[in-house]
């Protein structure tokens, strides 16, 4: 039970598999700096769309696998034949839509590199370069999307980004940490809360 003498209090999201408890715990909510990693999320995000992110979870390493590392060189060279084979892969979402817009979104990822020196330059800007700490009290109170959001989906839907709505892009802000948005009975919130302006590669 969450909260017992023998597990600490979680979001109530969290629940009882492992696998997203591990992901609670260890991941959801640390700052990410590294461009690599947000480009991994950035496409599981999309991925995610209209689905519950313990499915993407449990197929994150098929997609580890399927994308190459989530090497976003690699992607962005995906012709048609690799996207038909993808398509056939049991392992990952089997979503055209989806699919495209990994390879388009890893061709975009890298014009930013070049354009504003890092691709964590240009997500972090939205957030000045430091987690916006929260004070939910429950997951009701968790908005779905922001501000913040609304101008960082803007501004990749401008730069040509696909699978980049508002909501996506505020579960990337959670996900990597841009806001701390555990509920304030979890035990990883004052973990978290005291992290200020980050250091961007």
């Amino acid at each position: 039970m969450n909260g017992t003498c023998c597990e600490p209090v979680r979001c109530g999201w969290a629940g009882d598999d492992p696998l997203y408890r591990q992901y609670h715990d260890l991941e959801w909510g640390v700052p990410v700096t590294d461009d690599r990693r947000l480009f991994e999320f950035l496409l599981l995000e999309g991925a995610q769309a209209g689905l519950s992110w313990i499915t993407i979870l449990r197929k994150r390493e098929n997609y580890r696998a399927a994308f190459d590392a989530f090497d976003p060189l690699k992607i962005a060279a995906y012709d048609a034949d690799k996207i038909e084979s993808l398509l056939l892969d049991a392992g990952i979402v089997r979503n055209r839509l989806k699919v495209e817009s990994a390879v388009i979104n890893a061709r975009q990822f890298l014009r930013v590199q070049d354009e504003c020196g890092g691709f964590a330059r240009l997500l972090w800007q939205f957030v000045e370069g430091q987690p916006i700490q929260n004070t939910w009290r429950s997951l009701a109170e968790v908005p779905a999307h922001t501000a913040e959001s609304d101008a960082m989906s803007r501004e990749l839907k401008r730069r040509g980004f696909k699978f980049v709505g508002s909501t996506i892009c505020y579960a990337l802000m959670q996900a990597t940490g841009m806001v701390n948005d555990h509920t304030t009975d979890c035990f990883r919130y004052e973990q978290l809360r005291n992290t200020n302006r980050v250091e961007i590669p």
